[in-house]
């Protein structure tokens, strides 16, 4: 896999997002697809490194980041509203010439994709959610989280623990070092604050706005309903839906090479290639 281009952008309120840029090799592609891939809660931006050489090797370019709240990013900043989410999407695209870019997100990263591609289709070419919908409310949820947060060791005694613990070794990569041992990179108040708006809000309207390609990838032991599943397809009917065997909420760590031929065939089968300028994208808007 090629050295990505990595760094720190700001967004307008001040926060900054750590991201990666990942590039093909030269001559593989003269223009290569962009992608945006974006981790969910609790997560980074390193959970999709099964994921990236393989879209690499398909020709595309991948640029992963850390959610505002979560990994090198700002840990604390003051909004962690589902607008404040988006707008650091649009940052991203905008800064970096994305648009219009594949848009990936998987569980709270995929919520954050879907309403970036609602208020901006002009930025997005393509959606894929993984274990993501519109669902909700569900009042239940931040006690639900606080409860898995509350779980967690105080620390851990080396980063291969934290592995163990978590179940993929991704979250080893997750963690700092205190004098008491390792500490995964997350602050209990700002996680639950990013889902606060998903007790009391329903997203169904944000669904009904997509106009471009969508694909949802469900882990058959997922945790998205084949109720909210059903209902995405039937108020578009055009969306694609797939589920991917022996594979949980975290299909990208559970099953990469599964996840990836799914994203192969979606992109193969219906995203084509918009021939306009691409247009800048600014990132006042929510």
């Amino acid at each position: 896999m090629t050295i990505p281009t990595t760094g720190h952008l700001t967004t307008p309120d001040g926060t900054d997002l750590a991201y990666r840029d990942h590039r093909p090799p030269p001559g593989q592609q003269a223009e290569p697809r962009p992608l945006l891939l974006l981790h969910g809660l609790a997560g980074h931006m390193g959970e999709w490194d099964d994921v990236t050489p393989l879209l690499l090797a398909d020709g595309h370019r991948v640029v992963t980041y850390d959610a505002r709240g979560h990994g090198a990013s700002t840990r604390r900043p003051a909004d962690m509203t589902r607008a404040a989410a988006v707008r650091d999407a649009l940052t991203v695209i905008g800064e970096l010439g994305l648009a219009p870019v594949i848009l990936v997100g998987q569980s709270l990263g995929g919520h954050t994709a879907l309403l970036t591609a609602a208020a901006h289709p002009d930025a997005v070419e393509a959606l894929i959610l993984i274990e993501a919908g519109p669902g909700g409310p569900n009042p239940e949820l931040p006690a639900e989280i606080a409860g898995w947060l509350d779980s967690w060791p105080a620390s851990f005694a080396s980063p291969s623990a934290a592995a163990d613990f978590f179940g993929h070794e991704a979250w080893s990569r997750n963690l700092e070092e205190h004098a008491d041992g390792w500490h995964v990179r997350a602050d209990r108040a700002t996680t639950l604050a990013a889902v606060a708006e998903l007790a009391t809000h329903s997203y169904w309207d944000h669904w009904d706005e997509i106009t471009c390609p969508a694909l949802l990838v469900r882990g058959s032991k997922g945790t998205v309903p084949e109720a909210e599943a059903a209902e995405m397809r039937d108020r578009r009917p055009s969306v694609h839906v797939t589920t991917i065997d022996e594979a949980g909420h975290d299909v990208h760590l559970d099953r990469p090479q599964a996840l990836h031929a799914a994203m192969h065939a979606f992109h193969a089968a219906h995203v084509t290639r918009v021939t306009h300028v691409t247009p800048r994208v600014t990132h006042g808007r929510g």
